[in-house]
């Protein structure tokens, strides 16, 4: 009993206890705070459109710092939508178009920014409006006309649709067909079709496509400032004649457009460290996106549908964070770790820390007491003479446990003064006993 009491006060045993006890807490939320992963699956549209190539160049971008990113060709953004909500996709990051998706079925989607303006461009034939002049200024000169409104999956087809319906157009009131943007080109070209939407930003290598055809131009929303006031995530952008192809005059005068905000969305459990990255590459990767955004106005927090990510809204306020301003990705992200998991120790352990002393003060006054109280029954003992020779057993007993029992400099006294006691009891069994 007493080797047991002896090994439960001992300060090495305690010692390394805390020790074992430090390491399990700390590989525990080692564990919690897990790396980013370094391969990202991104949704993002056709191989022909920006959302695509805007991901590649974020591809190239993001491998400097050891990860790959994968880049998905999808139908737009309702297909990305579904795949980013579908954890058996593998998909962890997506372009979205703005006014699209209905947040309340993606409770878990947040954006991490709005990365480029990308308009809805109506091509038309000038044949096809020929008792406008040539004309289409409102959509309401749709009606009975032959329509591509985009592809099944896509942001054109949802967006189209809408503006169809604000400005009073139903479907029996025009001839409209849901195509691929190759696919309402050709027929465009071929006559088959009257006018074509498209949503792209301006850097989209499918817009030059339809420079080439004979007799198209490009509609100037005449009421784009009542679009945007009904739909808030719009934005009106002005086209300066030439801007899309000075070779070819497109457009052949200043025109004004609508456009949603193409925006970088992920599940809300996102590391915080990879949207550091990606915000950082996409801040290098749209230095050359600047026909229509001014320069430093993309990535931006404005015309979202879904959330701000918060670690997101910080960085795009201040910036990178202190690590990833001085170190290098990968470095950055381990010594972020070992902080995360650091502070919480020191928010356990500082506490504890200060009743350490109590703690130890408590041990020690609970071994003399133990003691004292054997003292107490020896004495209580002592005018028995038959149990002279078990008094002075237990006594010894007494003595080679105090003579063992360790304390620091603060509790020497204490110790001294046990002591003397026993030598007190000693004292007075042997006048007894005489």
């Amino acid at each position: 009993m007493n080797s047991l009491k002896r090994q439960i006060y001992n300060p090495f045993a305690i010692a390394i206890g805390f020790c074992v006890l430090l390491i399990s807490i700390f590989a525990v939320l080692w564990i919690l705070v897990p790396p980013p992963s370094k391969v990202i699956e991104m949704a993002t549209g056709f191989p022909t459109g920006l959302y695509y190539q805007f991901g590649e160049r974020l591809k190239e971008e993001v491998a400097s710092d050891g990860v790959t990113l994968n880049v998905k060709a999808t139908g737009g953004t309702i297909d990305n939508l579904a795949l980013l909500s579908d954890p058996k996709s593998g998909v962890n990051f997506a372009m979205v178009q703005g006014g699209v998706a209905d947040v309340s079925k993606y409770p878990n989607l947040v954006s991490i920014a709005g990365m480029f303006y990308e308009p809805i461009w109506v091509w038309y034939r000038e044949p096809a409006f020929k008792s406008e002049g040539g004309r289409l200024q409102v959509l309401g000169q749709l009606k009975g006309k032959r329509v591509a409104i985009g592809n099944e999956g896509s942001g054109t087809l949802a967006l189209s649709t809408t503006l169809l319906n604000i400005s009073g157009i139903t479907e029996n009131e025009i001839h409209a067909e849901k195509l691929k943007p190759d696919q309402a080109l050709a027929k465009l070209n071929s006559g088959e079709l009257d006018a074509v939407f498209i949503v792209a930003a301006a850097e989209a290598p499918v817009l030059k496509k339809f420079y080439e055809i004979p007799g198209i131009r490009l509609m100037s929303f005449d009421q784009a400032d009542a679009y945007t006031r009904n739909l808030p995530y719009l934005s009106k952008v002005n086209v300066p004649r030439g801007l899309l192809s000075i070779q070819h005059d497109l457009p052949r005068q200043d025109i004004q457009v609508i456009a949603p905000t193409a925006t970088l969305v992920t599940q809300d459990h996102v590391s915080p460290a990879m949207i550091s990255l990606l915000l950082s590459a996409s801040y290098d990767v749209l230095k050359s996106y600047s026909r229509l955004q001014k320069p430093g106005e993309f990535p931006s927090s404005a015309g979202m549908d879904f959330p701000l990510h918060a670690d997101a809204e910080i960085y795009l306020k201040d910036g990178p964070s202190f690590l990833h301003r001085h170190l290098p990705f990968w470095t950055a992200v381990w010594v972020g770790r070992f902080v995360k998991i650091v502070i919480p120790l020191l928010v356990i352990f500082i506490p504890l820390f200060t009743y350490i002393p109590t703690a130890k003060n408590f041990l020690l006054r609970l071994k003399l007491a133990q003691v004292y109280a054997e003292l107490r029954d020896l004495e209580k003992n002592a005018f028995n003479p038959d149990l002279k020779e078990k008094n002075f057993k237990d006594l010894e007993v007494i003595e080679r446990r105090v003579n063992n029992i360790k304390v620091s400099m603060m509790d020497s006294k204490e110790l001294y003064d046990l002591k003397g006691h026993v030598g007190d009891v000693r004292a007075r069994l042997n006048h007894l006993y005489s």
